[in-house]
């Protein structure tokens, strides 16, 4: 009978870590990204780390401009055929896991405004943002009736001037571990695919720019 207890409490476990709701909050601005996860009542800091942390604290001028030059550690460019592809292969498999989640995931705020930079190509940038403006239209109504979306906000706008694309806001999603692991079955097999596609050709972009400098 010990091991019937035995079996009554790890499942008793197994279903309170179930029911603990994570979260992560992301504000970008300026090239830059922090990242604060949440676990029940506790909030971490992931990003800026603590080493870069510490450097920006030092007194000298040198650390300051070395913690500074890691805090904007820039993200990497995302194309339009990145997108497309990323969107032909994830959203099948997350449409259908969150359909099982019913509204399970919270998202608070969803605060973002977007200027694509279109100085060096501006035929791509002015295709992306047409897709892009498609699919928040189409997607947002979607997306509220799958997840419980409060107060979106969301601005596209285009710049053939700026050589970047600049994005500025806030995004926190929440969400139970159960339903985490349900999401991540679903979808951590095409995901990790798209991921590795995205990787590889970026590497191949950057090794012929690092030859030329």
């Amino acid at each position: 009978m010990l091991w019937l207890w035995i079996l009554g409490v790890l499942a008793a476990l197994i279903v309170l870590l179930c029911l603990i709701r994570v979260g992560v909050w992301v504000i970008l601005a300026d090239g830059t990204a922090t990242v604060d996860v949440t676990v029940s009542l506790f909030h971490i800091r992931v990003f800026p780390g603590k080493e870069t942390v510490k450097k920006a604290e030092k007194k000298t001028e040198e650390a300051a401009e070395d913690a500074e030059k890691a805090a904007k550690k820039k993200l990497p460019k995302i194309t339009f055929a990145d997108l497309r592809e990323a969107a032909g292969m994830l959203w099948p498999p997350l449409k259908r896991a969150l359909n099982r989640t019913r509204r399970g995931i919270r998202v608070k705020p969803l605060t973002l405004s977007v200027t694509l930079g279109g100085a060096e190509d501006p035929a791509s940038t002015a295709q992306m943002y047409g897709w892009l403006q498609t699919a928040v239209w189409t997607g947002m109504p979607l997306l509220e009736r799958l997840l419980e979306v409060r107060n979106p906000s969301i601005h596209m706008g285009l710049d053939f001037e700026a050589p970047e694309t600049a994005v500025t806001g806030a995004v926190g999603i929440s969400i139970r571990i159960g339903t985490l692991l349900a999401v991540a079955f679903g979808v951590g097999t095409p995901a990790l695919r798209w991921f590795l596609r995205f990787r590889k050709r970026q590497k191949t972009v950057e090794r012929p720019a690092k030859a030329a400098a």
